[in-house]
């Protein structure tokens, strides 16, 4: 007889910790992040973009400004070691 929870996990894209706010996207964000090859800020401003509207709102806007930030931080801080 087949164990019907043997597949438990083997699908870790199927599986959210934490809540629901990323299920009904078409694309999940880290799989954008992923294939886009985001940096790690750039692929959290997407994280909280997409997902304010449906966990944490103004935090989560907040948090998309500071990543924000921290990237043109970044990027200033590469200008100047040029």
């Amino acid at each position: 007889m087949t164990n019907k929870g043997m597949f438990d996990g083997a699908f870790p894209q199927d599986k959210q910790i934490g809540g629901s706010h990323y299920k009904n996207f078409h694309i999940q964000p880290y799989e954008f992040i992923s294939k886009n090859n985001l940096s790690f800020f750039q692929g959290n401003v997407i994280k909280y973009v997409c997902r304010y509207l449906n966990k944490n709102g103004i935090e989560d806007i907040d948090k998309i400004i500071h990543y924000c930030e921290l990237e043109k931080k970044k990027l200033k801080d590469m200008k100047k070691d040029k």
